[in-house]
């Protein structure tokens, strides 16, 4: 049995990482300061093998036992949090991460860092493979997320290099599934919880800019084939099935078979107008792509998260 520390557990996607490590016969020591997560994300978890721990790595990470695998997924994530904690953001990716990677040292553990398809910034090269460098505007809004990740990434690199950690870094792209935050800003829990309260759904600009959509369990397994591989360069795991916003709230409507209205409003500051990931080195390294289509994934979030929480009345 593995012991896997997984920062940022009691969050949307840590949470479903806890859940897939337990279930392969892993211990799991869950961290998380609950600024972002929430302890109903772990509430359904009844194992011996989970241990949840109130931390705030940017402090300080005292793990006595030994580590196997640290999954590195700590930070505010919705632009709704990491525009209301910008300092909290850049300090979960520059003393956060150094923390964590101080533990995979001391422990001779396996890193993994959460990164995000935000460190392409407003992608110039259409799809993001992982040798394009990016487009981001360091001082804008959306910076204090962006180069928070980008400086995770670094630091990453300079521990692997320098210091010999075993290091991996996963670049995240939209993903969505069960126990998101009806009100966390994203586009998916926004359009659901407008339309199951038969409210307009708010498009930005015209709707044309362009995200790619990866169910939550397609990307929990990437992660996982990643963390458990010998590769340290930076991989992308999304789907890269490309739709507009326009389409994507078309297709909300239709699965909620809602009444509701498209309404459009003004583009956010430095919102990118594409993004889709080249996962070629995740199929090539790891044998790995997403097999759940859009339409299938948005009815299982519905059915596997229940109409109140996702219209918000757990919020």
């Amino acid at each position: 049995m593995s012991t896997c520390v997984v920062t940022g557990g009691a969050g949307f996607l840590g949470s479903h990482l806890c859940d897939y490590l337990l279930g392969q016969g892993h211990r799991v020591i869950c961290v998380d300061n609950l600024e972002t997560g929430s302890l109903q994300n772990i509430e359904h978890i009844r194992d011996a093998a989970f241990e949840f721990r109130n931390i705030d790595i940017t402090e300080h990470v005292d793990l006595p036992e030994d580590v196997d695998f640290v999954y590195h997924l700590a930070s505010p994530a919705s632009p709704i949090d990491y525009l209301r904690l910008p300092l909290h953001t850049l300090k979960v990716g520059s003393h956060g991460t150094h923390h964590m990677l101080g533990v995979a040292k001391f422990k001779r553990a396996r890193f993994l860092l959460a990164s995000t398809s935000e460190v392409y910034g407003d992608p110039e090269v259409h799809p993001q493979t992982e040798d394009y460098w990016g487009h981001v505007n360091p001082i804008g809004p959306r910076g204090v997320y962006d180069e928070a990740k980008r400086y995770a990434e670094a630091l990453t690199m300079a521990y692997h290099r320098q210091q010999g950690v075993d290091t991996s870094i996963v670049r995240i792209f939209n993903t969505y599934g069960p126990r998101m935050r009806a009100h966390d800003g994203r586009a998916i829990p926004t359009f659901m919880r407008q339309a199951l309260e038969d409210r307009p759904l708010t498009v930005f600009g015209e709707g044309e800019q362009t995200r790619s959509f990866c169910y939550v369990d397609d990307l929990i397994r990437g992660i996982v084939a990643l963390a458990e591989s010998d590769v340290h360069s930076p991989v992308n795991i999304g789907n890269p099935n490309e739709f507009t916003l326009l389409e994507l709230a078309k297709k909300v409507i239709e699965v909620t078979e809602s009444r509701s209205e498209i309404v459009f409003e003004p583009l956010p500051v430095d919102d990118p107008q594409q993004r889709r990931p080249d996962i070629a080195r995740a199929r090539d390294l790891l044998g790995w792509e997403p097999a759940v289509e859009l339409l299938d994934g948005l009815r299982m979030t519905i059915e596997r998260s229940g109409v109140d929480r996702l219209a918000g009345a757990s919020d």
